[in-house]
């Protein structure tokens, strides 16, 4: 049943294979809990308890409420298709509510922390690995793009001559995101340099030194490094980039509708929580210039 799901959430449902993988690793941990508890439970008999025992047991585990919560939807989703097909007689899960979960601010690196480190030339070699990093740097805080999006650009989604980038988002929907002159500029000489290494064009926008696609874990490395350079806090991963251009957007005056497009959000509730960091940096804003604060 679980392999028929996959295919269904595969060529049915057009969802990505994080997705997919995220949702077979849930349900297989779910039935090997519930294997373990009872070898004679099966999809079809396991009930609300079980599921509501396997949630606790996560968090006895130490997992956080957002983990637990994105398993639940896991299961759900698998019992809402198997109900749909025939495959089971009932669904234990809806009537099962996950833990509540705090909704942390998102981080981000303040705008004269991303200047220091993209304008400072001492920050950047000449190699093509250092080309290709501020490159990729720029690139994530001036379009917030996520990381599995700019790892699947290819070199012809780049449109120079109306400074448009064409994105392929979650479930495989595209948007198109405008850039300015500075991304302009350092996508056009990454690719001169990266066509003189690699020896010509490639398919992949961003790629190792043997022509090759780069890989998240490389782009995961490189942002990491580069942030360190400027600020000490503890995440300083891709998505970072992605919340600071979200929070510099807000910060100069752009309205929530547009940033939820140029995010590729589905709805603004989401966008919203970039109102409340920025409502952080009035406060602190506050707090530094008034003198009775």
């Amino acid at each position: 049943m679980i392999e028929k799901f996959l295919d269904y959430l595969r060529y049915e449902r057009n969802r990505s294979e994080l997705t997919v993988i995220s949702y077979e690793k849930s349900l297989r941990d779910f039935e090997s809990y519930f294997k373990n508890r009872d070898s004679q439970l099966s999809w079809e008999s396991v009930d609300s308890d079980i599921i509501r025992d396997w949630m606790e047991s996560m968090m006895d585990k130490g997992d956080m409420a957002t983990t637990v919560n994105r398993c639940l939807s896991a299961v759900r989703s698998f019992f809402r298709f198997a109900l749909s097909r025939g495959l089971v007689k009932q669904d234990p899960s809806h009537v099962v509510k996950g833990p509540k979960k705090q909704k942390p601010l998102p981080h981000f690196v303040r705008e004269n922390e991303m200047d220091r480190l993209i304008d400072m030339k001492e920050n950047w070699g000449t190699e093509y690995k250092d080309v290709r990093a501020r490159t990729i740097i720029i690139l994530l805080y001036n379009t917030g793009i996520r990381l599995a999006e700019l790892v699947g650009l290819n070199s012809h989604d780049v449109d120079f001559g109306s400074c448009q980038l064409k994105v392929t988002g979650k479930r495989n929907k595209q948007r198109v995101i405008p850039f300015g002159d500075e991304v302009k500029t350092t996508l056009s000489d990454y690719i001169s340099l990266r066509n003189r290494e690699v020896g010509g064009e490639t398919e992949p926008l961003f790629t190792s030194e043997d022509g090759r696609r780069i890989t998240r874990g490389q782009v995961e490395v490189l942002v990491k490094k580069g942030l360190s350079l400027v600020t000490t806090q503890k995440k300083r991963s891709p998505h970072v980039l992605r919340h600071s251009f979200a929070t510099a957007m807000l910060n100069n005056g752009a309205g929530l509708e547009s940033v939820r497009k140029l995010l590729g959000h589905e709805s603004v509730a989401t966008t919203e929580i970039y109102t409340h960091t920025t409502f952080e940096q009035l406060k602190k804003t506050y707090k530094d210039a008034h003198p009775r604060a």
